[in-house]
């Protein structure tokens, strides 16, 4: 049987344009590509998550406008559950991915900004770009909670898995264990202040890292709900990670469990 989770988080329509290099302040370029994806951490964990093998059901919010059905394009595709408001208009990112794959990105969060709070128990994952009551309201109840503090700002509260880079953890440190990514260096488990694994992840040509974050907190989570070893569960979350910043776009870039199998030689 698989693993059971509820996502509940931001659904996005991203607005992505490649260019050669990023601009500098005031600067006009031209790019050479245009794409709209679907997105936002919240869907982007949960179609991970899903591609992995979980049973996911994703909670959150789109507009009452045309942008809402390309936002759940991704989410239906993966056969993701849905349990989604309507509500004024879609969030939306703006992204810029340069030819190194390093990205800028606007977000304006639309209805993400009125996910209704709901605590759904079981396993969940949650991030921050829904507010604070929406994220405590999803802990309450929770048999595991799994908070990706991004983007990071304080918010009282103790996961039972906190998930950030080096620059998230500056400001939210608090969790049972916690996972510290640092890109192509790879990742640090802790438990209670303790080094328990760590991992690198493979070598891969860098396209788009805008959903590397996510496959790996998607990744992550999947593999401890699954009961694997922690540094195997490290491991997997940073290939998920790296494959996906091999791939251009969000959710399109989001690997399958064959797809970590396959780039970690299993």
């Amino acid at each position: 049987m698989p693993v059971e989770l509820t996502v509940v988080g931001s659904i996005n329509l991203d607005l992505v344009a490649r260019v050669e290099r990023l601009p500098r302040a005031g600067e006009t370029l031209v790019g050479h590509a245009f794409a709209r994806v679907p997105g936002g951490k919240g869907a982007n964990q949960a179609v991970a998550a899903a591609r992995l093998g979980a049973r996911v059901r994703m909670v959150g919010a789109v507009g009452e406008d045309t942008l809402a059905d390309d936002a759940l394009a991704g989410l239906r595709e993966a056969g993701v559950e849905l349990d989604v408001a309507r509500t004024g208009t879609t969030g939306i990112a703006l992204i810029l991915v340069d030819g190194a794959g390093e990205n800028q990105i606007v977000v304006i969060p639309g209805a993400n900004e009125h996910v209704p709070p709901t605590s759904p128990g079981g396993a969940v994952l949650c991030q921050l770009e829904v507010p604070d009551a929406v994220v405590r309201a999803a802990a309450r109840g929770a048999e595991l909670f799994a908070l990706n503090a991004a983007p990071a700002r304080p918010i009282d509260l103790e996961p039972d898995l906190l998930i950030v880079n080096r620059l998230e953890h500056e400001v939210v440190s608090r969790g049972k264990l916690v996972a510290v990514t640092s890109g192509a260096e790879g990742a640090v488990l802790f438990e209670d202040g303790v080094e328990v694994a760590r991992a690198t992840p493979p070598h891969v040509d860098a396209v788009d890292g805008t959903a590397a974050g996510d496959a790996f907190a998607a990744c992550l989570v999947v593999s401890l709900l699954e009961g694997r070893e922690r540094g195997e569960a490290l491991a997997r979350a940073c290939a998920a990670g790296a494959v996906a910043a091999s791939r251009f776009g969000a959710q399109p870039s989001l690997p399958t469990a064959d797809d970590v199998a396959a780039i970690l030689g299993a």
